[in-house]
């Protein structure tokens, strides 16, 4: 079932700023909150598009990449990938809440829902985003490819199975915040008694403190590894397109929510053709015998060679297009681009004396002379239809 578009899920304009994405987003969130809906799964649902909508549109580059390319761009669907937090709605409530607390302010949701600002008052911890360039050449973007990478990147320790302690009996509840990763202050004000709730300074967020840490990550839960990755990349991507990966990033300390990892597609020049979006162009160079009396000539593709048919008397200039012998299109794999060969007329700049002669006596030939066709137009007479 395709994928309903973000805008439409938080009910604005595709030119909503900052401040409207924000606002919208906590209208729906309000709204559909699985404690004010309970046990309504539709209300969940709703809830998750909007939270996956607001984490796109809200970032500047993958707010790029979505106008452009529509869900495509996100990677949903495409073997792993997601919109940078988010996999087709495979995210749960704590991840949601501990990305956009801030969108509800510190304390309660609206109002006192029960899970309050990050699942509970407690932080889950997020590690950071990886980033890596993938070269592809012209015949691996019209297929797709698979790609193994090593990675250099924080790994969950192996000692302490990421926990940071030396033992399963190695924490304690914090002393500050007495196990809720959250501490209250009141205040009095001329309007009343003010209560706000903030993340807990001494543990974090977490509840909890190491009594004895582990010998190996000294208590962060990470180690630097090495990870081979594998990557499926779609047909049709472009350079400097980015796709990211879930979870695949940098591990996250004390058992957290890994980072992702960030695609950067880098694509390397053909020997012979060159990219216009998903059509392809080749330069055919054809000497004016050949363009006068006409031929059949071989030209590259990307699967392979294709024969054409110069016609006689074929003019330099003229475009031969070669139907569905382009790229796929990243939105639409079913719809492939043509392959335009461009055709150029090659002068000698050379000539024997025999052949100077053969062409002197050609010269005053009235089928040698210019005879332009009453339906081409001049470069400036093509300008000037252009720009009218």
């Amino acid at each position: 079932m395709a994928k309903k578009d973000f805008y439409e899920i938080l009910g604005v304009s595709r030119n909503a700023d900052e401040a409207e994405l924000k606002k919208a987003y906590r209208k729906m969130a309000l709204k559909y909150h699985p404690d004010k809906n309970p046990g309504d799964k539709a209300a969940e649902e709703r809830f998750k598009e909007a939270a996956e909508a607001y984490e796109v549109l809200s970032d500047k580059d993958k707010r790029a990449r979505y106008d452009q390319f529509g869900h495509a761009g996100m990677g949903n669907g495409g073997g792993g990938y997601g919109g940078g937090g988010f996999s087709g709605g495979g995210m749960n409530m704590e991840d949601i809440f501990s990305q956009f607390g801030d969108i509800f302010g510190s304390g309660s949701f609206g109002g006192g829902f029960g899970r309050g600002s990050g699942g509970g008052g407690r932080r889950v911890n997020r590690g950071t985003n990886l980033r890596v360039k993938v070269k592809l050449n012209l015949e691996e973007i019209a297929n797709g490819a698979t790609k193994k990478i090593k990675v250099n990147k924080y790994i969950s320790c192996n000692s302490c199975k990421g926990t940071g302690a030396e033992s399963a009996s190695g924490f304690s509840n914090c002393s500050t915040c007495h196990g809720s990763g959250q501490v209250t202050r009141v205040t009095d004000t001329i309007l009343g008694r003010m209560q706000t709730t903030t993340t807990c300074p001494y543990c974090g967020g977490e509840g909890k403190t190491i009594k004895n840490k582990c010998n190996t990550c000294f208590g962060d839960g990470i180690v630097k590894g090495d990870e081979v990755i594998e990557i499926n990349i779609p047909a049709g991507v472009s350079d400097e397109m980015q796709l990211s990966m879930n979870g695949k990033g940098n591990a996250a300390a004390r058992g957290g929510v890994p980072g992702d990892l960030i695609i950067a597609i880098e694509e390397e020049p053909h020997e012979h053709l060159k990219r216009d979006g998903i059509n392809l162009h080749y330069d055919l160079h054809i000497s004016f015998i050949d363009a006068a009396l006409g031929t059949s000539i071989e030209v590259p593709t990307i699967d392979g060679k294709a024969r054409i048919k110069i016609e006689p008397g074929t003019q330099g200039g003229k475009v031969l297009r070669l139907r569905d012998k382009g790229l796929p299109d990243i939105n639409n794999n079913r719809h492939k681009g043509d392959l335009l060969v461009d055709i150029n007329v090659w002068t000698p700049r050379n000539l024997s004396n025999e052949e100077r002669t053969l062409l002197e006596k050609l010269r005053n030939s009235e089928n040698f002379k210019p005879k332009p066709d009453k339906n081409d137009k001049s470069f400036f007479e093509k300008m000037k239809d252009y720009f009218h």
